[in-house]
């Protein structure tokens, strides 16, 4: 596993952090909206993008890009590794990753705890993994190579899921603990996620949240989630990011907080885009929520 002696502090000795970003409430960066933040610059406390969107030498993207970068911090958050892969990491993937990073210097990067790929086939989809033994090595090496190539520490966010494989030995919470433990990096700390598989899963949300090593948590995710009905007429939540952040979701952010103190926080939406003034309003409220919460109380809630 990763030797995090790599990134340590060159004067502390520590391990660096996994995110620097301000403690503030962001939002992803649209194409759509480009213009207009140049213009108004939004009271945002930063952008995040999806890595594959850039992964080009040049174009109207990255001159976007580039110029928002010289005002806001910037996480960059990916979607194509497919960390959780039977099959070796895809290194010209890995290779393009690490020469966006190095090209902006952001403050995170992120990942999930997904499989998108096998073997020459790609889905576009984020698909869940075996809680197992087997799994975690394989996560863990993967981990590995991404940390040790980005010289950097990742975060890991935990997935929405619909199905539990048959052949998990773990629950998700211990699987995500162990795989953090092992391999140094943090937690993406999906708050939406969170609630989403909680719901289809029949299991208590705040039991989960605090069986997560919360020291780990270097950035939270608020999104939207579409609704349907399953086989045997129960909900089925769908982590869709079309839609406002649900009340319920905002709720339990508000509990999070509770536990972690203001913590960087992003909100999501890649579908049904609203205009950049809809997102900054989000993103309000998440800071009206982040000022609630200036003094850390890391006990765990009933």
């Amino acid at each position: 596993m990763m030797t995090l002696s790599l990134l340590a502090d060159e004067n502390s000795g520590a391990p660096a952090l996994s995110s620097t970003l301000p403690l503030r409430a962001g939002i992803g960066l649209k194409s759509q909206h480009y213009r207009q933040i140049l213009e108004s610059q939004p009271q945002v406390g930063f952008f995040e993008v999806h890595a594959e969107n850039y992964m080009v030498a040049g174009g109207p993207f990255h001159h976007y890009l580039q110029r928002i970068r010289e005002h806001y911090p910037l996480s960059i958050h990916g979607v194509g590794l497919s960390i959780g892969a039977e099959h070796p990491l895809d290194e010209q993937h890995l290779d393009r990753l690490a020469a966006l990073i190095e090209r902006y210097q952001p403050q995170s990067f992120s990942e999930h705890l997904a499989w998108s790929s096998h073997g020459e086939l790609f889905l576009n989809d984020l698909l869940p993994v075996a809680y197992n033994a087997t799994t975690l090595t394989r996560v863990c090496e993967h981990i590995d190579r991404v940390q040790n190539r980005l010289q950097r520490p990742m975060l890991l966010e935990n997935p929405s899921t619909y199905v539990e494989y048959a052949s998990s030995t773990m629950d998700e919470a211990s699987f995500i603990s162990e795989l953090i433990r092992r391999s140094g990096c943090g937690l993406l700390l999906d708050v939406n996620n969170v609630y989403v598989s909680c719901i289809n899963h029949n299991w208590d949300a705040l039991g989960y949240i605090n069986a997560l090593p919360l020291h780990a948590v270097g950035e939270l995710h608020l999104a939207g989630f579409a609704e349907d009905r399953d086989s045997a007429g129960d909900r089925l939540l769908i982590d869709a990011h079309g839609a406002p952040v649900d009340d319920a979701v905002w709720r339990l952010y508000a509990q999070v907080l509770q536990l972690l103190g203001p913590t960087p926080t992003l909100i999501e939406r890649d579908n049904d885009i609203p205009s950049l003034e809809v997102l900054v309003a989000e993103a309000q409220q998440a800071e009206r929520q982040l000022a609630l919460h200036r003094t850390p109380q890391r006990q765990a809630l009933a």
